[in-house]
């Protein structure tokens, strides 16, 4: 079954044509049956030549979480055909229905492996911050998702944009980091590092120890997606999005 709902995700991803939410089928569909079916998703995108380059967390605010009824965050691969630099065109035609956040991206230095990860060595491992954008997309038709329908579509990424400014983590409270976020020059949205699970720097260990609970660790050099700071805001052809960061810097993305 897991292996039946893999595929129909992958051929959505494919041709960018949604598929009913996999919890309509099963309503009794968990988080645990949601990360099986994303594992054997992961597989079918590496066995095309893709491969993993850090992770997303999702549901990292408290907003979030009300939405979903959960009290923890989710999350997902990302993969290095998803990974695009500042101010690339990201044309809107390549989504289903895409949806663009601001994040606080960093860059690991040094492995993590949990369980028992906390802060400070969450922080230690950490070598830059940078400013990102993440573009997330659904194939569920409508975003009609439960918990278990993310988590199996990948925590519902689609594209990660990075900014160029690398800044050590010695140098920046991500906590208090600011953001302004504009869409064709129009402030859209603000927010915070704190919005983050209160702390980016939380979602590192976060993902450590769930990651090690399946095995997983995670590795120098990978980048850590922190979660949206912001409601996430839609993305039609053409639009240019931009986010400005205190201490980060800007990251752009035209659609």
């Amino acid at each position: 079954m897991d292996s039946h709902r893999a595929r129909a995700l992958y051929e959505a991803r494919a041709t960018r044509v949604p598929i009913a939410p996999l919890t309509d089928d099963d309503p009794s569909m968990g988080m645990a049956e949601g990360y099986a079916v994303q594992r054997e998703l992961v597989s079918l995108l590496l066995a095309d030549g893709d491969r993993v380059v850090g992770y997303k967390a999702g549901l990292t605010s408290v907003p979030m979480q009300r939405q979903f009824g959960v009290d923890t965050p989710d999350y997902g691969p990302v993969l290095a055909s998803t990974v695009h630099g500042d101010g690339d065109r990201v044309p809107r035609g390549g989504f289903i229905a895409p949806r663009v956040e601001a994040e606080i991206v960093f860059r690991l230095g040094s492995g993590l492996r949990g369980p028992g990860v906390g802060l400070d060595q969450a922080r230690a491992a950490v070598a830059e911050v940078m400013a990102g954008l993440e573009i997330v997309d659904s194939r569920i038709v409508d975003w009609r998702i439960r918990l278990a329908d993310t988590i199996a579509d990948l925590a519902s990424n689609g594209a990660v944009v990075l900014g160029t400014r690398a800044v050590p983590l010695a140098e920046v409270d991500p906590r208090l980091v600011g953001m302004v976020f504009s869409r064709n020059g129009e402030v859209v949205a603000t927010g915070a590092g704190a919005a983050a699970l209160g702390d980016p720097v939380a979602v590192v260990a976060w993902l450590a120890n769930t990651l090690g609970g399946h095995g997983v660790a995670l590795e120098p050099g990978q980048l850590i997606m922190t979660g949206a700071l912001h409601a996430a805001v839609p993305m039609s052809a053409g639009d240019r999005f931009l986010a400005e960061f205190d201490r980060l810097g800007t990251v752009e993305v035209q659609g």
